[in-house]
């Protein structure tokens, strides 16, 4: 029941998340990114979540499967509940073993928030970049002469929309992302309390 509980809440954000994005598609709010300039910065964007995202899926079933064996007694061998029991049942000193199983579960799950911070600065990348664009068309010897004035134009606006799409996949995917880390991070702070508690004789 518990360790269905926390992968039933994963897999429910992610479907409202996803069927957002399906709404958000249909109504054709994401023309602009699909068909818009430079669309490659938007797809890397879009495989670093990727591989945060899965990694994130992996370390829900982890966890979810080490919370449920902590609750029926029974942590598999080599996990860190187990690592930081045995050492419990041998020493008097719980603060050294507690700072280890801290810093392993919290090791563990930092990746996903590490992954979730690039995506934000791969958008200001892309949006420094969509600057850069727009800014190479404007010549202002070439502003008098009303031939050039449309060019400039063009080029302005392609940076742009490069710039707005890149900051947009960015900070969505990141907002995604985060969403399943908090939800990650809980778990993995009711993993850290229960050991310590069973640790205790709780």
């Amino acid at each position: 029941m518990f360790r269905y509980l926390l992968i039933v809440r994963f897999v429910l954000i992610n479907v409202v998340a996803a069927a957002l994005l399906g709404g958000a598609y249909l109504q054709g709010w994401l023309d602009a990114v699909i068909k818009g300039d430079l669309i490659e910065l938007s797809l890397v964007i879009a495989a670093v979540f990727s591989y945060g995202f899965l990694y994130c899926a992996l370390r829900v079933g982890q966890t979810s499967g080490e919370l449920d064996e902590l609750r029926n007694a029974d942590p598999t061998e080599g996990t860190p509940s187990a690592l930081y029991l045995d050492k419990a049942r041998f020493t008097h000193d719980r603060e050294s073993p507690r700072g280890v199983l801290r810093m392993r579960l919290g090791r563990r799950i930092a990746t996903v928030r590490h992954v979730a911070n690039s995506l934000v600065f791969l958008g200001l990348i892309g949006t420094v970049i969509g600057f850069i664009i727009a800014l190479s068309g404007v010549d202002p010897s070439r502003a008098a002469d009303a031939d050039n004035v449309a060019d400039m134009v063009a080029t302005l606006i392609s940076g742009m929309s490069v710039a707005l799409n890149t900051t947009l996949v960015g900070a969505v995917l990141y907002v995604w992302l985060i969403v399943n880390y908090r939800l990650l991070s809980s778990a993995t702070v009711d993993l850290l309390t229960e050991t310590i508690d069973r640790g205790d004789g709780g």
